[in-house]
């Protein structure tokens, strides 16, 4: 009985032990298997390194400003009686806007042209008296001195009231009218924007390394930001004297015909200005630059070896130095040759050496001066 069990379990532990080397070969053959195999090439679009001359500007965000803009305010207390424009209105300058009530002050003035003319003659009878010595000279002095307080009296209460009549002080467009008919103002309020649309400034921040190349005259071109909008030329008219702490940007101020106000005051606009000689880079789509941390790089399309020693199509990575952008290229300075093939698209999937398949039958946009679809 004892050798019956014994043997049973020699037999069983046999068995357990080929169940296992089986199962282990069988193991060993699956993670070659896996291991021998490639993962499908990726599809991707390529476009050739040709090396290009960029001519060399600075290009900047700026804002319009007006050349004069205030907000027209009241001089003087009143009770507004007339309004005598139209918002958003093109304005001469002296035009009248707003006409306070001033029934008060003509009243005044009446009274002191009554006393000026009491005054004036006073003093023309002691002109005559004082010639004759029929008076002294310290009644013919007062005298005088009231006709003169009477006549100063009088233009006081004519500046009083030309003060409560508001006109534009520059020729310009109105913005949008504050005031009513009969609302009472205080010294100061608001009764409407005016803005002068032609000429005006456009004003941008330059980085400290590139002050010195600004010159007062520089021509530039200023583009407004929404689509299909026309360029505008002007001229540098001001260079800030001093570098802003907080940015290391200096201020730089350009002067712009703007015919039929199409920039308006505190519009954003694409400034370029060119400067310096010529720039010998290598164009590429923005698509084709893979951004990281520790440096940009791109992906290049080579003939590569797998492990076995087998040629196969794949792309290596390399790292390259970047300069300017303009519409869709960016400009590779340095880490590329001419002629070397790039991944223009996927590059968001790729890995140094993975193998590619490449079809060019789209391709993404390219364009030194891209126009949207819809302009």
């Amino acid at each position: 009985m004892a050798k019956r069990m014994i043997l049973m379990l020699v037999l069983m532990a046999a068995f357990i032990a080929a169940l296992g080397f089986v199962k282990v070969r069988q193991f060993q053959a699956m993670a070659k298997q896996f291991a021998a195999m490639q993962p499908p090439p990726d599809a991707v679009t390529t476009v050739v390194a040709r090396q290009e001359e960029w001519p060399g500007r600075l290009q900047a965000i700026g804002t319009v400003a007006a050349v004069q803009g205030v907000t027209v305010s009241a001089d003087l207390p009143g009770i507004v009686e007339r309004i005598a424009f139209d918002s958003g209105a093109r304005v001469r300058e002296g035009d009248v806007l707003v006409q306070l009530d001033t029934r008060q002050e003509h009243a005044q003035l009446a009274a002191a042209q009554a006393q000026f003319e009491v005054a004036r003659l006073n003093f023309e009878r002691m002109k005559g008296l004082v010639e004759q010595d029929a008076v002294s000279r310290a009644e013919y002095d007062n005298a005088a001195a009231a006709h003169k307080q009477a006549d100063a009296r009088v233009r006081e209460i004519q500046a009083t009231i030309e003060r409560k009549t508001i006109r534009a002080p520059f020729s310009g467009v109105l913005g949008i009218r504050q005031v009513n008919l009969g609302q009472y103002l205080t010294g100061g309020d608001p009764v409407v924007p005016l803005q002068s649309l032609d000429p005006v400034y456009v004003n941008f921040g330059v980085p400290q390394q590139d002050a010195a190349a600004i010159k007062r005259g520089a021509p530039l071109r200023v583009t407004a930001s929404d689509p299909g909008s026309r360029e505008f030329s002007g001229r540098i008219t001001a260079v800030n004297a001093v570098v802003d702490q907080a940015t290391r940007n200096i201020q730089v101020q350009a002067t712009l015909s703007n015919p039929g106000g199409v920039l308006r005051p505190g519009m954003f606009v694409q400034a370029q200005l060119r400067m310096g000689a010529a720039e010998s880079v290598i164009p590429l789509p923005a698509s084709a630059i893979n951004y990281a941390p520790y440096g940009d790089s791109v992906f290049v399309l080579s003939d590569l070896k797998d492990q076995e020693g087998h040629t196969y199509r794949g792309v290596r990575q390399q790292v390259v130095t970047l300069g300017s952008a303009r519409g869709d290229q960016i400009a590779v300075v340095s880490g590329l040759k001419p002629g070397d093939e790039v991944v223009s698209s996927g590059v968001f999937k790729l890995r140094n050496g993975a193998p590619v398949r490449v079809n060019n039958a789209v391709q993404p946009a390219n364009s030194r001066a891209p126009k949207p679809e819809d302009s």
